[in-house]
């Protein structure tokens, strides 16, 4: 059946009217929903929660050096993400681990990251300034973030536990893990009530443990940490973000307490 030019000219119009008014449709519901309308910013649901950021997306405000009071080399702030250049600093101001300056027990904790091709970073926990009490670098429990089909690392340890979700060289992500491509973010959710921790990749929890449980201790015992007094047993710390010497990115870093 072939219709007059006139009414056809008007149909062909239709999806493209459809598309716009999906689209605008789709905005008002992402913003009356609470979904972030910009990066490093919350909406008025998340403040409600109890959501609170800890990147600004034009300032290392609110972060310093691990056994530091200033930033180490290399840090810098890169089109509203937090960024590690690659290499481990200059004579002057050697590179380091970034912390923030508050320090957190029971939590939930989100922010997207972007690995480097072959990169290697990580996200640290409950971190004290006495686990190693001098240094550049912490000792703590540690989000891994790596290129898995690049990095060595991957590889290594035991069964997958240091690849990208994985607590470090302790317990391997869940298999189904979702872990997108090099030069795209991921969002990491970092859970801690009390002993009970949990890891979360892209929407999806990787890592459940009890740090008091005879399951971890089995596995701390066959770690690199089984040596290391202390290791795990804050119950209070900082957050961190590691120079392994990568480039890396970090952005929509927030975090709530939990009580």
């Amino acid at each position: 059946m072939n219709l007059p030019s006139s009414f056809a000219g008007r149909y062909r119009t239709l999806p493209t009217l459809f598309l716009i008014a999906t689209a605008l449709i789709w905005s008002a519901a992402s913003t009356a929903t609470g979904q972030s309308p910009a990066p490093n910013q919350l909406t008025a649901t998340q403040k409600a929660e109890g959501w609170r950021i800890l990147f600004n997306g034009s300032t290392l405000e609110g972060w310093r050096g691990f056994h530091r009071q200033d930033i180490p080399g290399g840090w810098m702030v890169e089109a509203g993400a937090l960024k590690k250049a690659a290499g481990r600093g200059t004579p002057e101001n050697p590179g380091g681990d970034l912390i923030t300056i508050d320090q957190f027990a029971n939590f939930e904790f989100v922010l997207e990251w972007k690995i480097s091709r072959a990169g290697n970073s990580g996200i640290k926990y409950l971190v004290s300034e006495s686990l190693p009490p001098t240094g550049r670098g912490a000792i703590s429990f540690e989000y891994q973030v790596l290129d898995d089909e690049n990095h060595p690392d991957a590889k290594m340890g035991i069964a997958g536990n240091r690849t990208s979700g994985a607590l470090y060289d302790l317990i391997a992500p869940a298999a189904e893990k979702v872990l997108r491509p090099v030069g795209e973010f991921n969002e990491t959710r970092i859970v801690v009530r009390g002993n009970l921790i949990e890891h979360w990749l892209n929407g999806r929890r990787v890592v459940a443990f009890d740090r008091s449980s005879e399951d971890y201790r089995g596995k701390l015992a066959t770690s690199k940490f089984k040596t290391t007094k202390g290791f795990g047993e804050a119950t209070r710390g900082h957050l961190l973000l590691q120079d392994h010497g990568d480039e890396v990115w970090y952005r929509n870093i927030r975090i709530r307490e939990l009580r």
